[in-house]
């Protein structure tokens, strides 16, 4: 069998790392790659998440975004991931615009570079509605409720489902450091109401302006940082009436800080750094 060679970069966004390959000058085919060998953090490149950079078949939109996890699945949606897009496509001479229209599984973000090296992502608008999430509804249950009560790993927990792209379901915890998010995460990414399975989030409210995070992401387990997954804890923390409107809330994670900024009827914005590790070549 002929062997093939795929350039690639590594980078992270606050410890969320991520294996970026250019899908445009070079051909990919993720389907026929060995994407978990290559997540291996001792025997392969190590990754989160595996971004993919393609045209996008658009006139009005100037790339394509795919994402795949560890596990290799394919996934809707990354928020740190997406502002290392951004820094890639700049670096790599992809394009020179400060701000890119990006096509994702979901719909359409839009990336800017900021002069300061951060990235601002506008990240639409969240999705609350248990379809949109999805999230199935049992008997009885409102469609419009705030939370929802939860049977997993013996624990009934009651959780703010949140659709950014991806689905996340959102706890609040008195201390995030002592949250069972190994043993809860598991449980709930695979419980039978999250027919895509679901991104676990363990959200500490400092102040109406500060929270402390940790996430659970589904077939990865949990990460340094997840973009998505701030965006979904201060939705949901403004929407139940605990953190500031329309202000900048900081997302403090494991990795570091992400600045979110969200109020009803309005696109939700995220910023925070992109960092580029290595780049190399593969031979498989």
């Amino acid at each position: 069998m002929e062997q093939r060679r795929l350039r690639f970069t590594k980078m992270h966004g606050l410890g969320n790392d991520f294996m970026v390959v250019d899908g445009i000058s070079q051909r990919f085919v993720p389907e026929e790659a060995p994407l978990a060998a290559w997540a291996e953090r001792h025997t392969g490149v190590g990754f989160d998440q595996l971004l993919l950079v393609e045209k996008s078949g658009r006139a009005d939109v100037d790339f394509r975004y795919r994402i795949f996890n560890a596990d290799g699945s394919e996934v809707e949606q990354c928020g740190n991931g997406a502002r290392c897009f951004a820094r890639f496509v700049a670096d790599s001479g992809l394009s020179d615009k400060s701000e890119i229209v990006v096509e994702t599984v979901k719909g359409i973000i839009r990336p800017r570079l900021n002069d300061d090296g951060t990235v601002r992502v506008n990240m639409g608008q969240p999705r609350f509605a248990a379809a949109e999430v999805p999230f199935a509804l049992e008997a009885g249950e409102d469609d419009e409720a705030l939370r929802y009560a939860v049977a997993a790993a013996g624990i009934r927990a009651e959780v703010a489902m949140v659709g950014m792209g991806n689905p996340h379901a959102v706890m609040l915890v008195d201390d995030v450091a002592a949250a069972p998010v190994a043993e809860w995460g598991a449980a709930l990414q695979s419980h039978p109401r999250f027919p895509q399975r679901v991104n676990a989030g363990f959200m500490q409210i400092v102040d109406p302006r500060h929270i402390r995070l940790r996430v659970f992401e589904r077939g990865v387990g949990e990460t340094q940082a997840c973009g998505t997954g701030a965006c979904a804890a201060v939705a949901a923390g403004v929407r139940l009436g605990l953190l500031a409107a329309g202000e900048d809330v900081a997302v403090e994670l494991p990795g570091g800080t992400l600045s979110i900024n969200w109020q009803s009827g309005q696109d939700l914005m995220m910023s925070g750094p992109a960092v580029e590790v290595f780049a190399g070549e593969l031979v498989y």
